[in-house]
């Protein structure tokens, strides 16, 4: 049985939202520190190019993106769930309405000028125009744009007053009544927000907003030990990709397994990555493809969120 190996940074939301599944489930994990920007050549090594953060291993076989993370960590542990019996559409259609709206409103409030200069320090000018440039970069050409700041601050309000009336009116302490992906979807951006002093008030005006989001964080991180990348990359090579999903591959639009194909995001990083078609389900995508350093690999994507197309 291979250890879980996240890959990803302290102050990443989409990381954050990773950890504390992980620390819902209380799970035990190996914990490898990547770089925020560009160029990241351990992680691609790995991926193919997929550059977002996190990314999760397990052995040879690489899960790219936080919503196809949560179903993998759902498949390790059944229990406590993220996906409650009777509320898996629901779940998994807010988490992922939150990692895309709410998430885009809280890049574009955490990154106001106010914010910037309190959220990097006294970082060299030189560093912070290397980290927007990169960012830039990661939201070039795919379909989500920044939102201009004043947009995000005249619809804040409404988001926080539409949470706030759900917390009300839910008979548990959780947006459907017990915990779920759904509370780990919405709290990363508010994580983010509550990083510095200038954004925190966006959050913590709201007081039931406030105590829900204390009690997400509260479910920690898990057990984390560190692994250095070199190590990671060795695990993969030394490892074999586990089995194929036991379901139909269900391809509407004629690729077939052992195609050689390009799958990327359509939001943002659309980075593509290049391999051979082994797996396509309802939910999830699987190339396989072999790195110098890393061997052969089954890199995961989701379905929803990215496109499929021939190399």
């Amino acid at each position: 049985m291979h250890e879980l190996i996240l890959h990803h940074y302290p102050t990443s939301p989409f990381a954050e939202k990773v950890r504390l599944m992980l620390g819902f489930k209380q799970l035990s994990w190996r914990s490898v520190m990547i770089p925020p920007v560009m160029p990241k050549p351990d992680v691609t090594a790995l991926t193919g190019g997929y550059r977002k953060t996190p990314v999760l291993q397990v052995g040879a076989d690489i899960y790219c993106d936080s919503a196809l993370i949560a179903r993998r960590l759902e498949a390790e542990k059944a229990t406590p769930a993220l996906f409650p019996e009777g509320q898996e559409f629901n779940v998994a259609s807010f988490a992922s309405w939150a990692d895309s709206l709410v998430f885009q409103h809280a890049v574009s409030l955490a990154f106001q000028p106010e914010s910037i200069a309190v959220r990097f320090g006294k970082l060299p000018p030189e560093v912070i125009k290397g980290f927007m440039a990169d960012r830039a970069g990661l939201f070039s050409g795919g379909t989500t744009t920044r939102l201009p700041l004043e947009q995000a601050k005249h619809q804040w309000p409404t988001l926080m007053a539409r949470l706030q009336q759900q917390l009300a009116r839910e008979d548990g302490d959780f947006l459907f009544g017990e915990p779920s992906l759904a509370d780990f979807a919405l709290a990363h951006p508010l994580w983010f927000l509550r990083a510095t002093p200038v954004t925190a008030p966006l959050v913590d005006d709201y007081p039931a907003v406030a105590v829900w989001l204390g009690r997400v964080l509260g479910f920690g991180h898990g057990s984390a030990s560190e692994l250095a990348a070199f190590d990671a990359i060795e695990i993969a090579r030394a490892a074999t990709p586990a089995a194929l999903p036991d379901e139909v591959f269900n391809e509407p639009n004629g690729f077939k397994i052992g195609q050689q194909v390009t799958v990327a995001a359509t939001d943002y990083g659309i980075d593509p990555v290049v391999g051979e078609l082994v797996f396509a389900g309802s939910e999830e995508l699987i190339l396989r493809r072999e790195d110098e350093r890393a061997g052969l690999l089954h890199v995961h994507f989701p379905r929803l969120g990215f496109r499929l197309e021939a190399h």
